[in-house]
């Protein structure tokens, strides 16, 4: 049953849909996805096209607008948005260490988890789209990982697209995670450089909260144990518009005098504790690595591995000397599954996740090839999270698809710039621009 209410300037519709958890067995069993349908409040009653939002991740819900907020009021312009909770995520079955353990145990649920990755998301995009559109095309708009998404639906079944836009997301056709991540700690590196310069005296501050982690067993309000790493990892900030500033404040309030001494303070524990918790979204941290799994070699804790090449982002070494102790990006590492209460049941299942060997490719190069529909994507200029090389030749691999590389704004350019980065993706598909 759905169910319809208004916030300012929108009417909004709760959506649930019915598809396979396997969409190689129809017949079998099934799982139930959540979905928000939008429509400005004066266009309700009109037969507009369809816009489907694929959200960034893996692993998060669709986002949760109040009225007309960001992108959404320009979309809502042309279209009918339904913006939907991928498979595994906020009301879409959810799939956390509550639920998992109702599949088995680690071996089972590793089994279910390889059916939450791009291509069983496009299929069941295809699936709701043909319940909601009565099989008319849509346009689809794919956020970074979402951007992962629409490539494979480009690939899987093009027929079901009118236009794609992809912001921050095109990726690599057949980079392997370790290739991903041998690109990014370079970059990594740069952003961590950028946010010292702005902010010097972080450069200290960074490294006194290094030492603190390094002697001290610090366990933070809600169980997560904060370890030198984890802190580190807070530099996943770095790729956003306004993540520079906000990690500035975080630092600026690291400590508080108490009669035993120097602690860190509660203030900062508690924003620490909201920013590196993965009880919202575990999924991500579970299948992350697997988004780049296309071939018979394991991800293996590739970002994890990797790290080891770069040893100035090894906090010990950089405190042993004067060099500033450097953050870390979008990566996953076993360790998380022993700091985060949210993710400790889970470390079995993501270790047998990680050793898999038989992934199957989430893109066809051939049909992007002979691609006919309208496609354009943001290219963001050194985006953290999402190669620009990596993106380019993606772009050129694509038939027919228009980029628009710029370095005005981070990889959250579609909710930073919002209504300008969709507003002229858009025109570039209509050869308006």
């Amino acid at each position: 049953m759905s169910h319809s209410y208004r916030q300012p300037g929108v009417v909004l519709t709760d959506r649930h849909f019915t598809v396979p958890l396997d969409h190689g067995d129809p017949d079998g069993e099934t799982i139930e996805l959540y979905a928000r349908e939008a429509v400005a409040s004066d266009r309700a009653g009109q037969d507009l096209p369809w816009l489907l939002y694929l959200q960034g991740g893996p692993g998060f819900g669709a986002n949760r607008f109040v009225g007309r907020q960001a992108w959404l009021d320009r979309a809502l312009k042309d279209y009918r948005v339904l913006l939907l909770d991928q498979r595994g995520t906020g009301r879409s079955t959810p799939a956390t260490r509550q639920t998992l353990p109702l599949r088995g145990g680690p071996a089972e649920q590793a089994e279910h988890l390889t059916r939450f990755r791009a291509d069983s998301i496009v299929r069941d995009c295809e699936a709701v789209r043909r319940e909601v559109t009565g099989g008319a095309p849509w346009t689809v708009l794919g956020q970074s990982f979402g951007g992962f998404c629409t490539v494979s639906y480009l690939s899987l079944a093009p027929e079901g697209l009118s236009t794609a836009v992809i912001t921050g997301g095109l990726p690599s056709l057949d980079a392997h995670a370790d290739d991903v991540y041998r690109a990014a700690y370079p970059r990594v590196e740069r952003k961590v450089a950028a946010h010292y310069a702005r902010y010097p005296q972080d450069v200290e501050r960074a490294r006194r909260i290094a030492d603190h982690l390094l002697t001290h067993d610090v366990v933070l309000p809600g169980g997560y144990r904060l370890t030198v790493e984890a802190f580190q990892s807070l530099g996943l900030m770095l790729g956003a518009s306004d993540g520079s500033h906000r990690l500035h404040y975080l630092l600026e309030d690291a400590f508080v005098r108490t009669p035993g001494g120097l602690e860190l303070s509660d203030a900062f524990q508690e924003q620490a504790q909201g920013l590196l918790s993965y009880a919202g979204h575990p999924l991500y941290a579970l299948v992350h690595e697997s988004i780049y799994g296309q071939d018979a070699r394991p991800t293996a804790w590739a970002a994890e591995r990797v790290r080891a090449e770069f040893p100035q982002f090894d906090a010990a070494k950089a405190l042993a000397g004067d060099a500033p102790v450097l953050f870390t990006g979008e990566t996953v590492h076993p360790w998380m599954f022993e700091t985060d209460p949210a993710l400790r049941p889970l470390r079995e299942t993501a270790e047998l996740l990680a050793a898999r060997t038989d992934w199957e490719p989430l893109y066809d190069p051939d049909r992007l090839a002979a691609n006919e529909v309208p496609v354009a994507a943001a290219v963001y200029h050194d985006d953290m999270y999402v190669d620009t090389a990596h993106s380019l030749r993606t772009a050129r691999a694509v038939r027919g698809l228009r980029t628009w590389v710029t370095d005005e704004f981070e990889h959250d350019g579609l909710r930073a710039g919002a209504p300008r980065v969709l507003d002229r993706l858009l025109a570039l598909t209509r050869d308006e621009a």
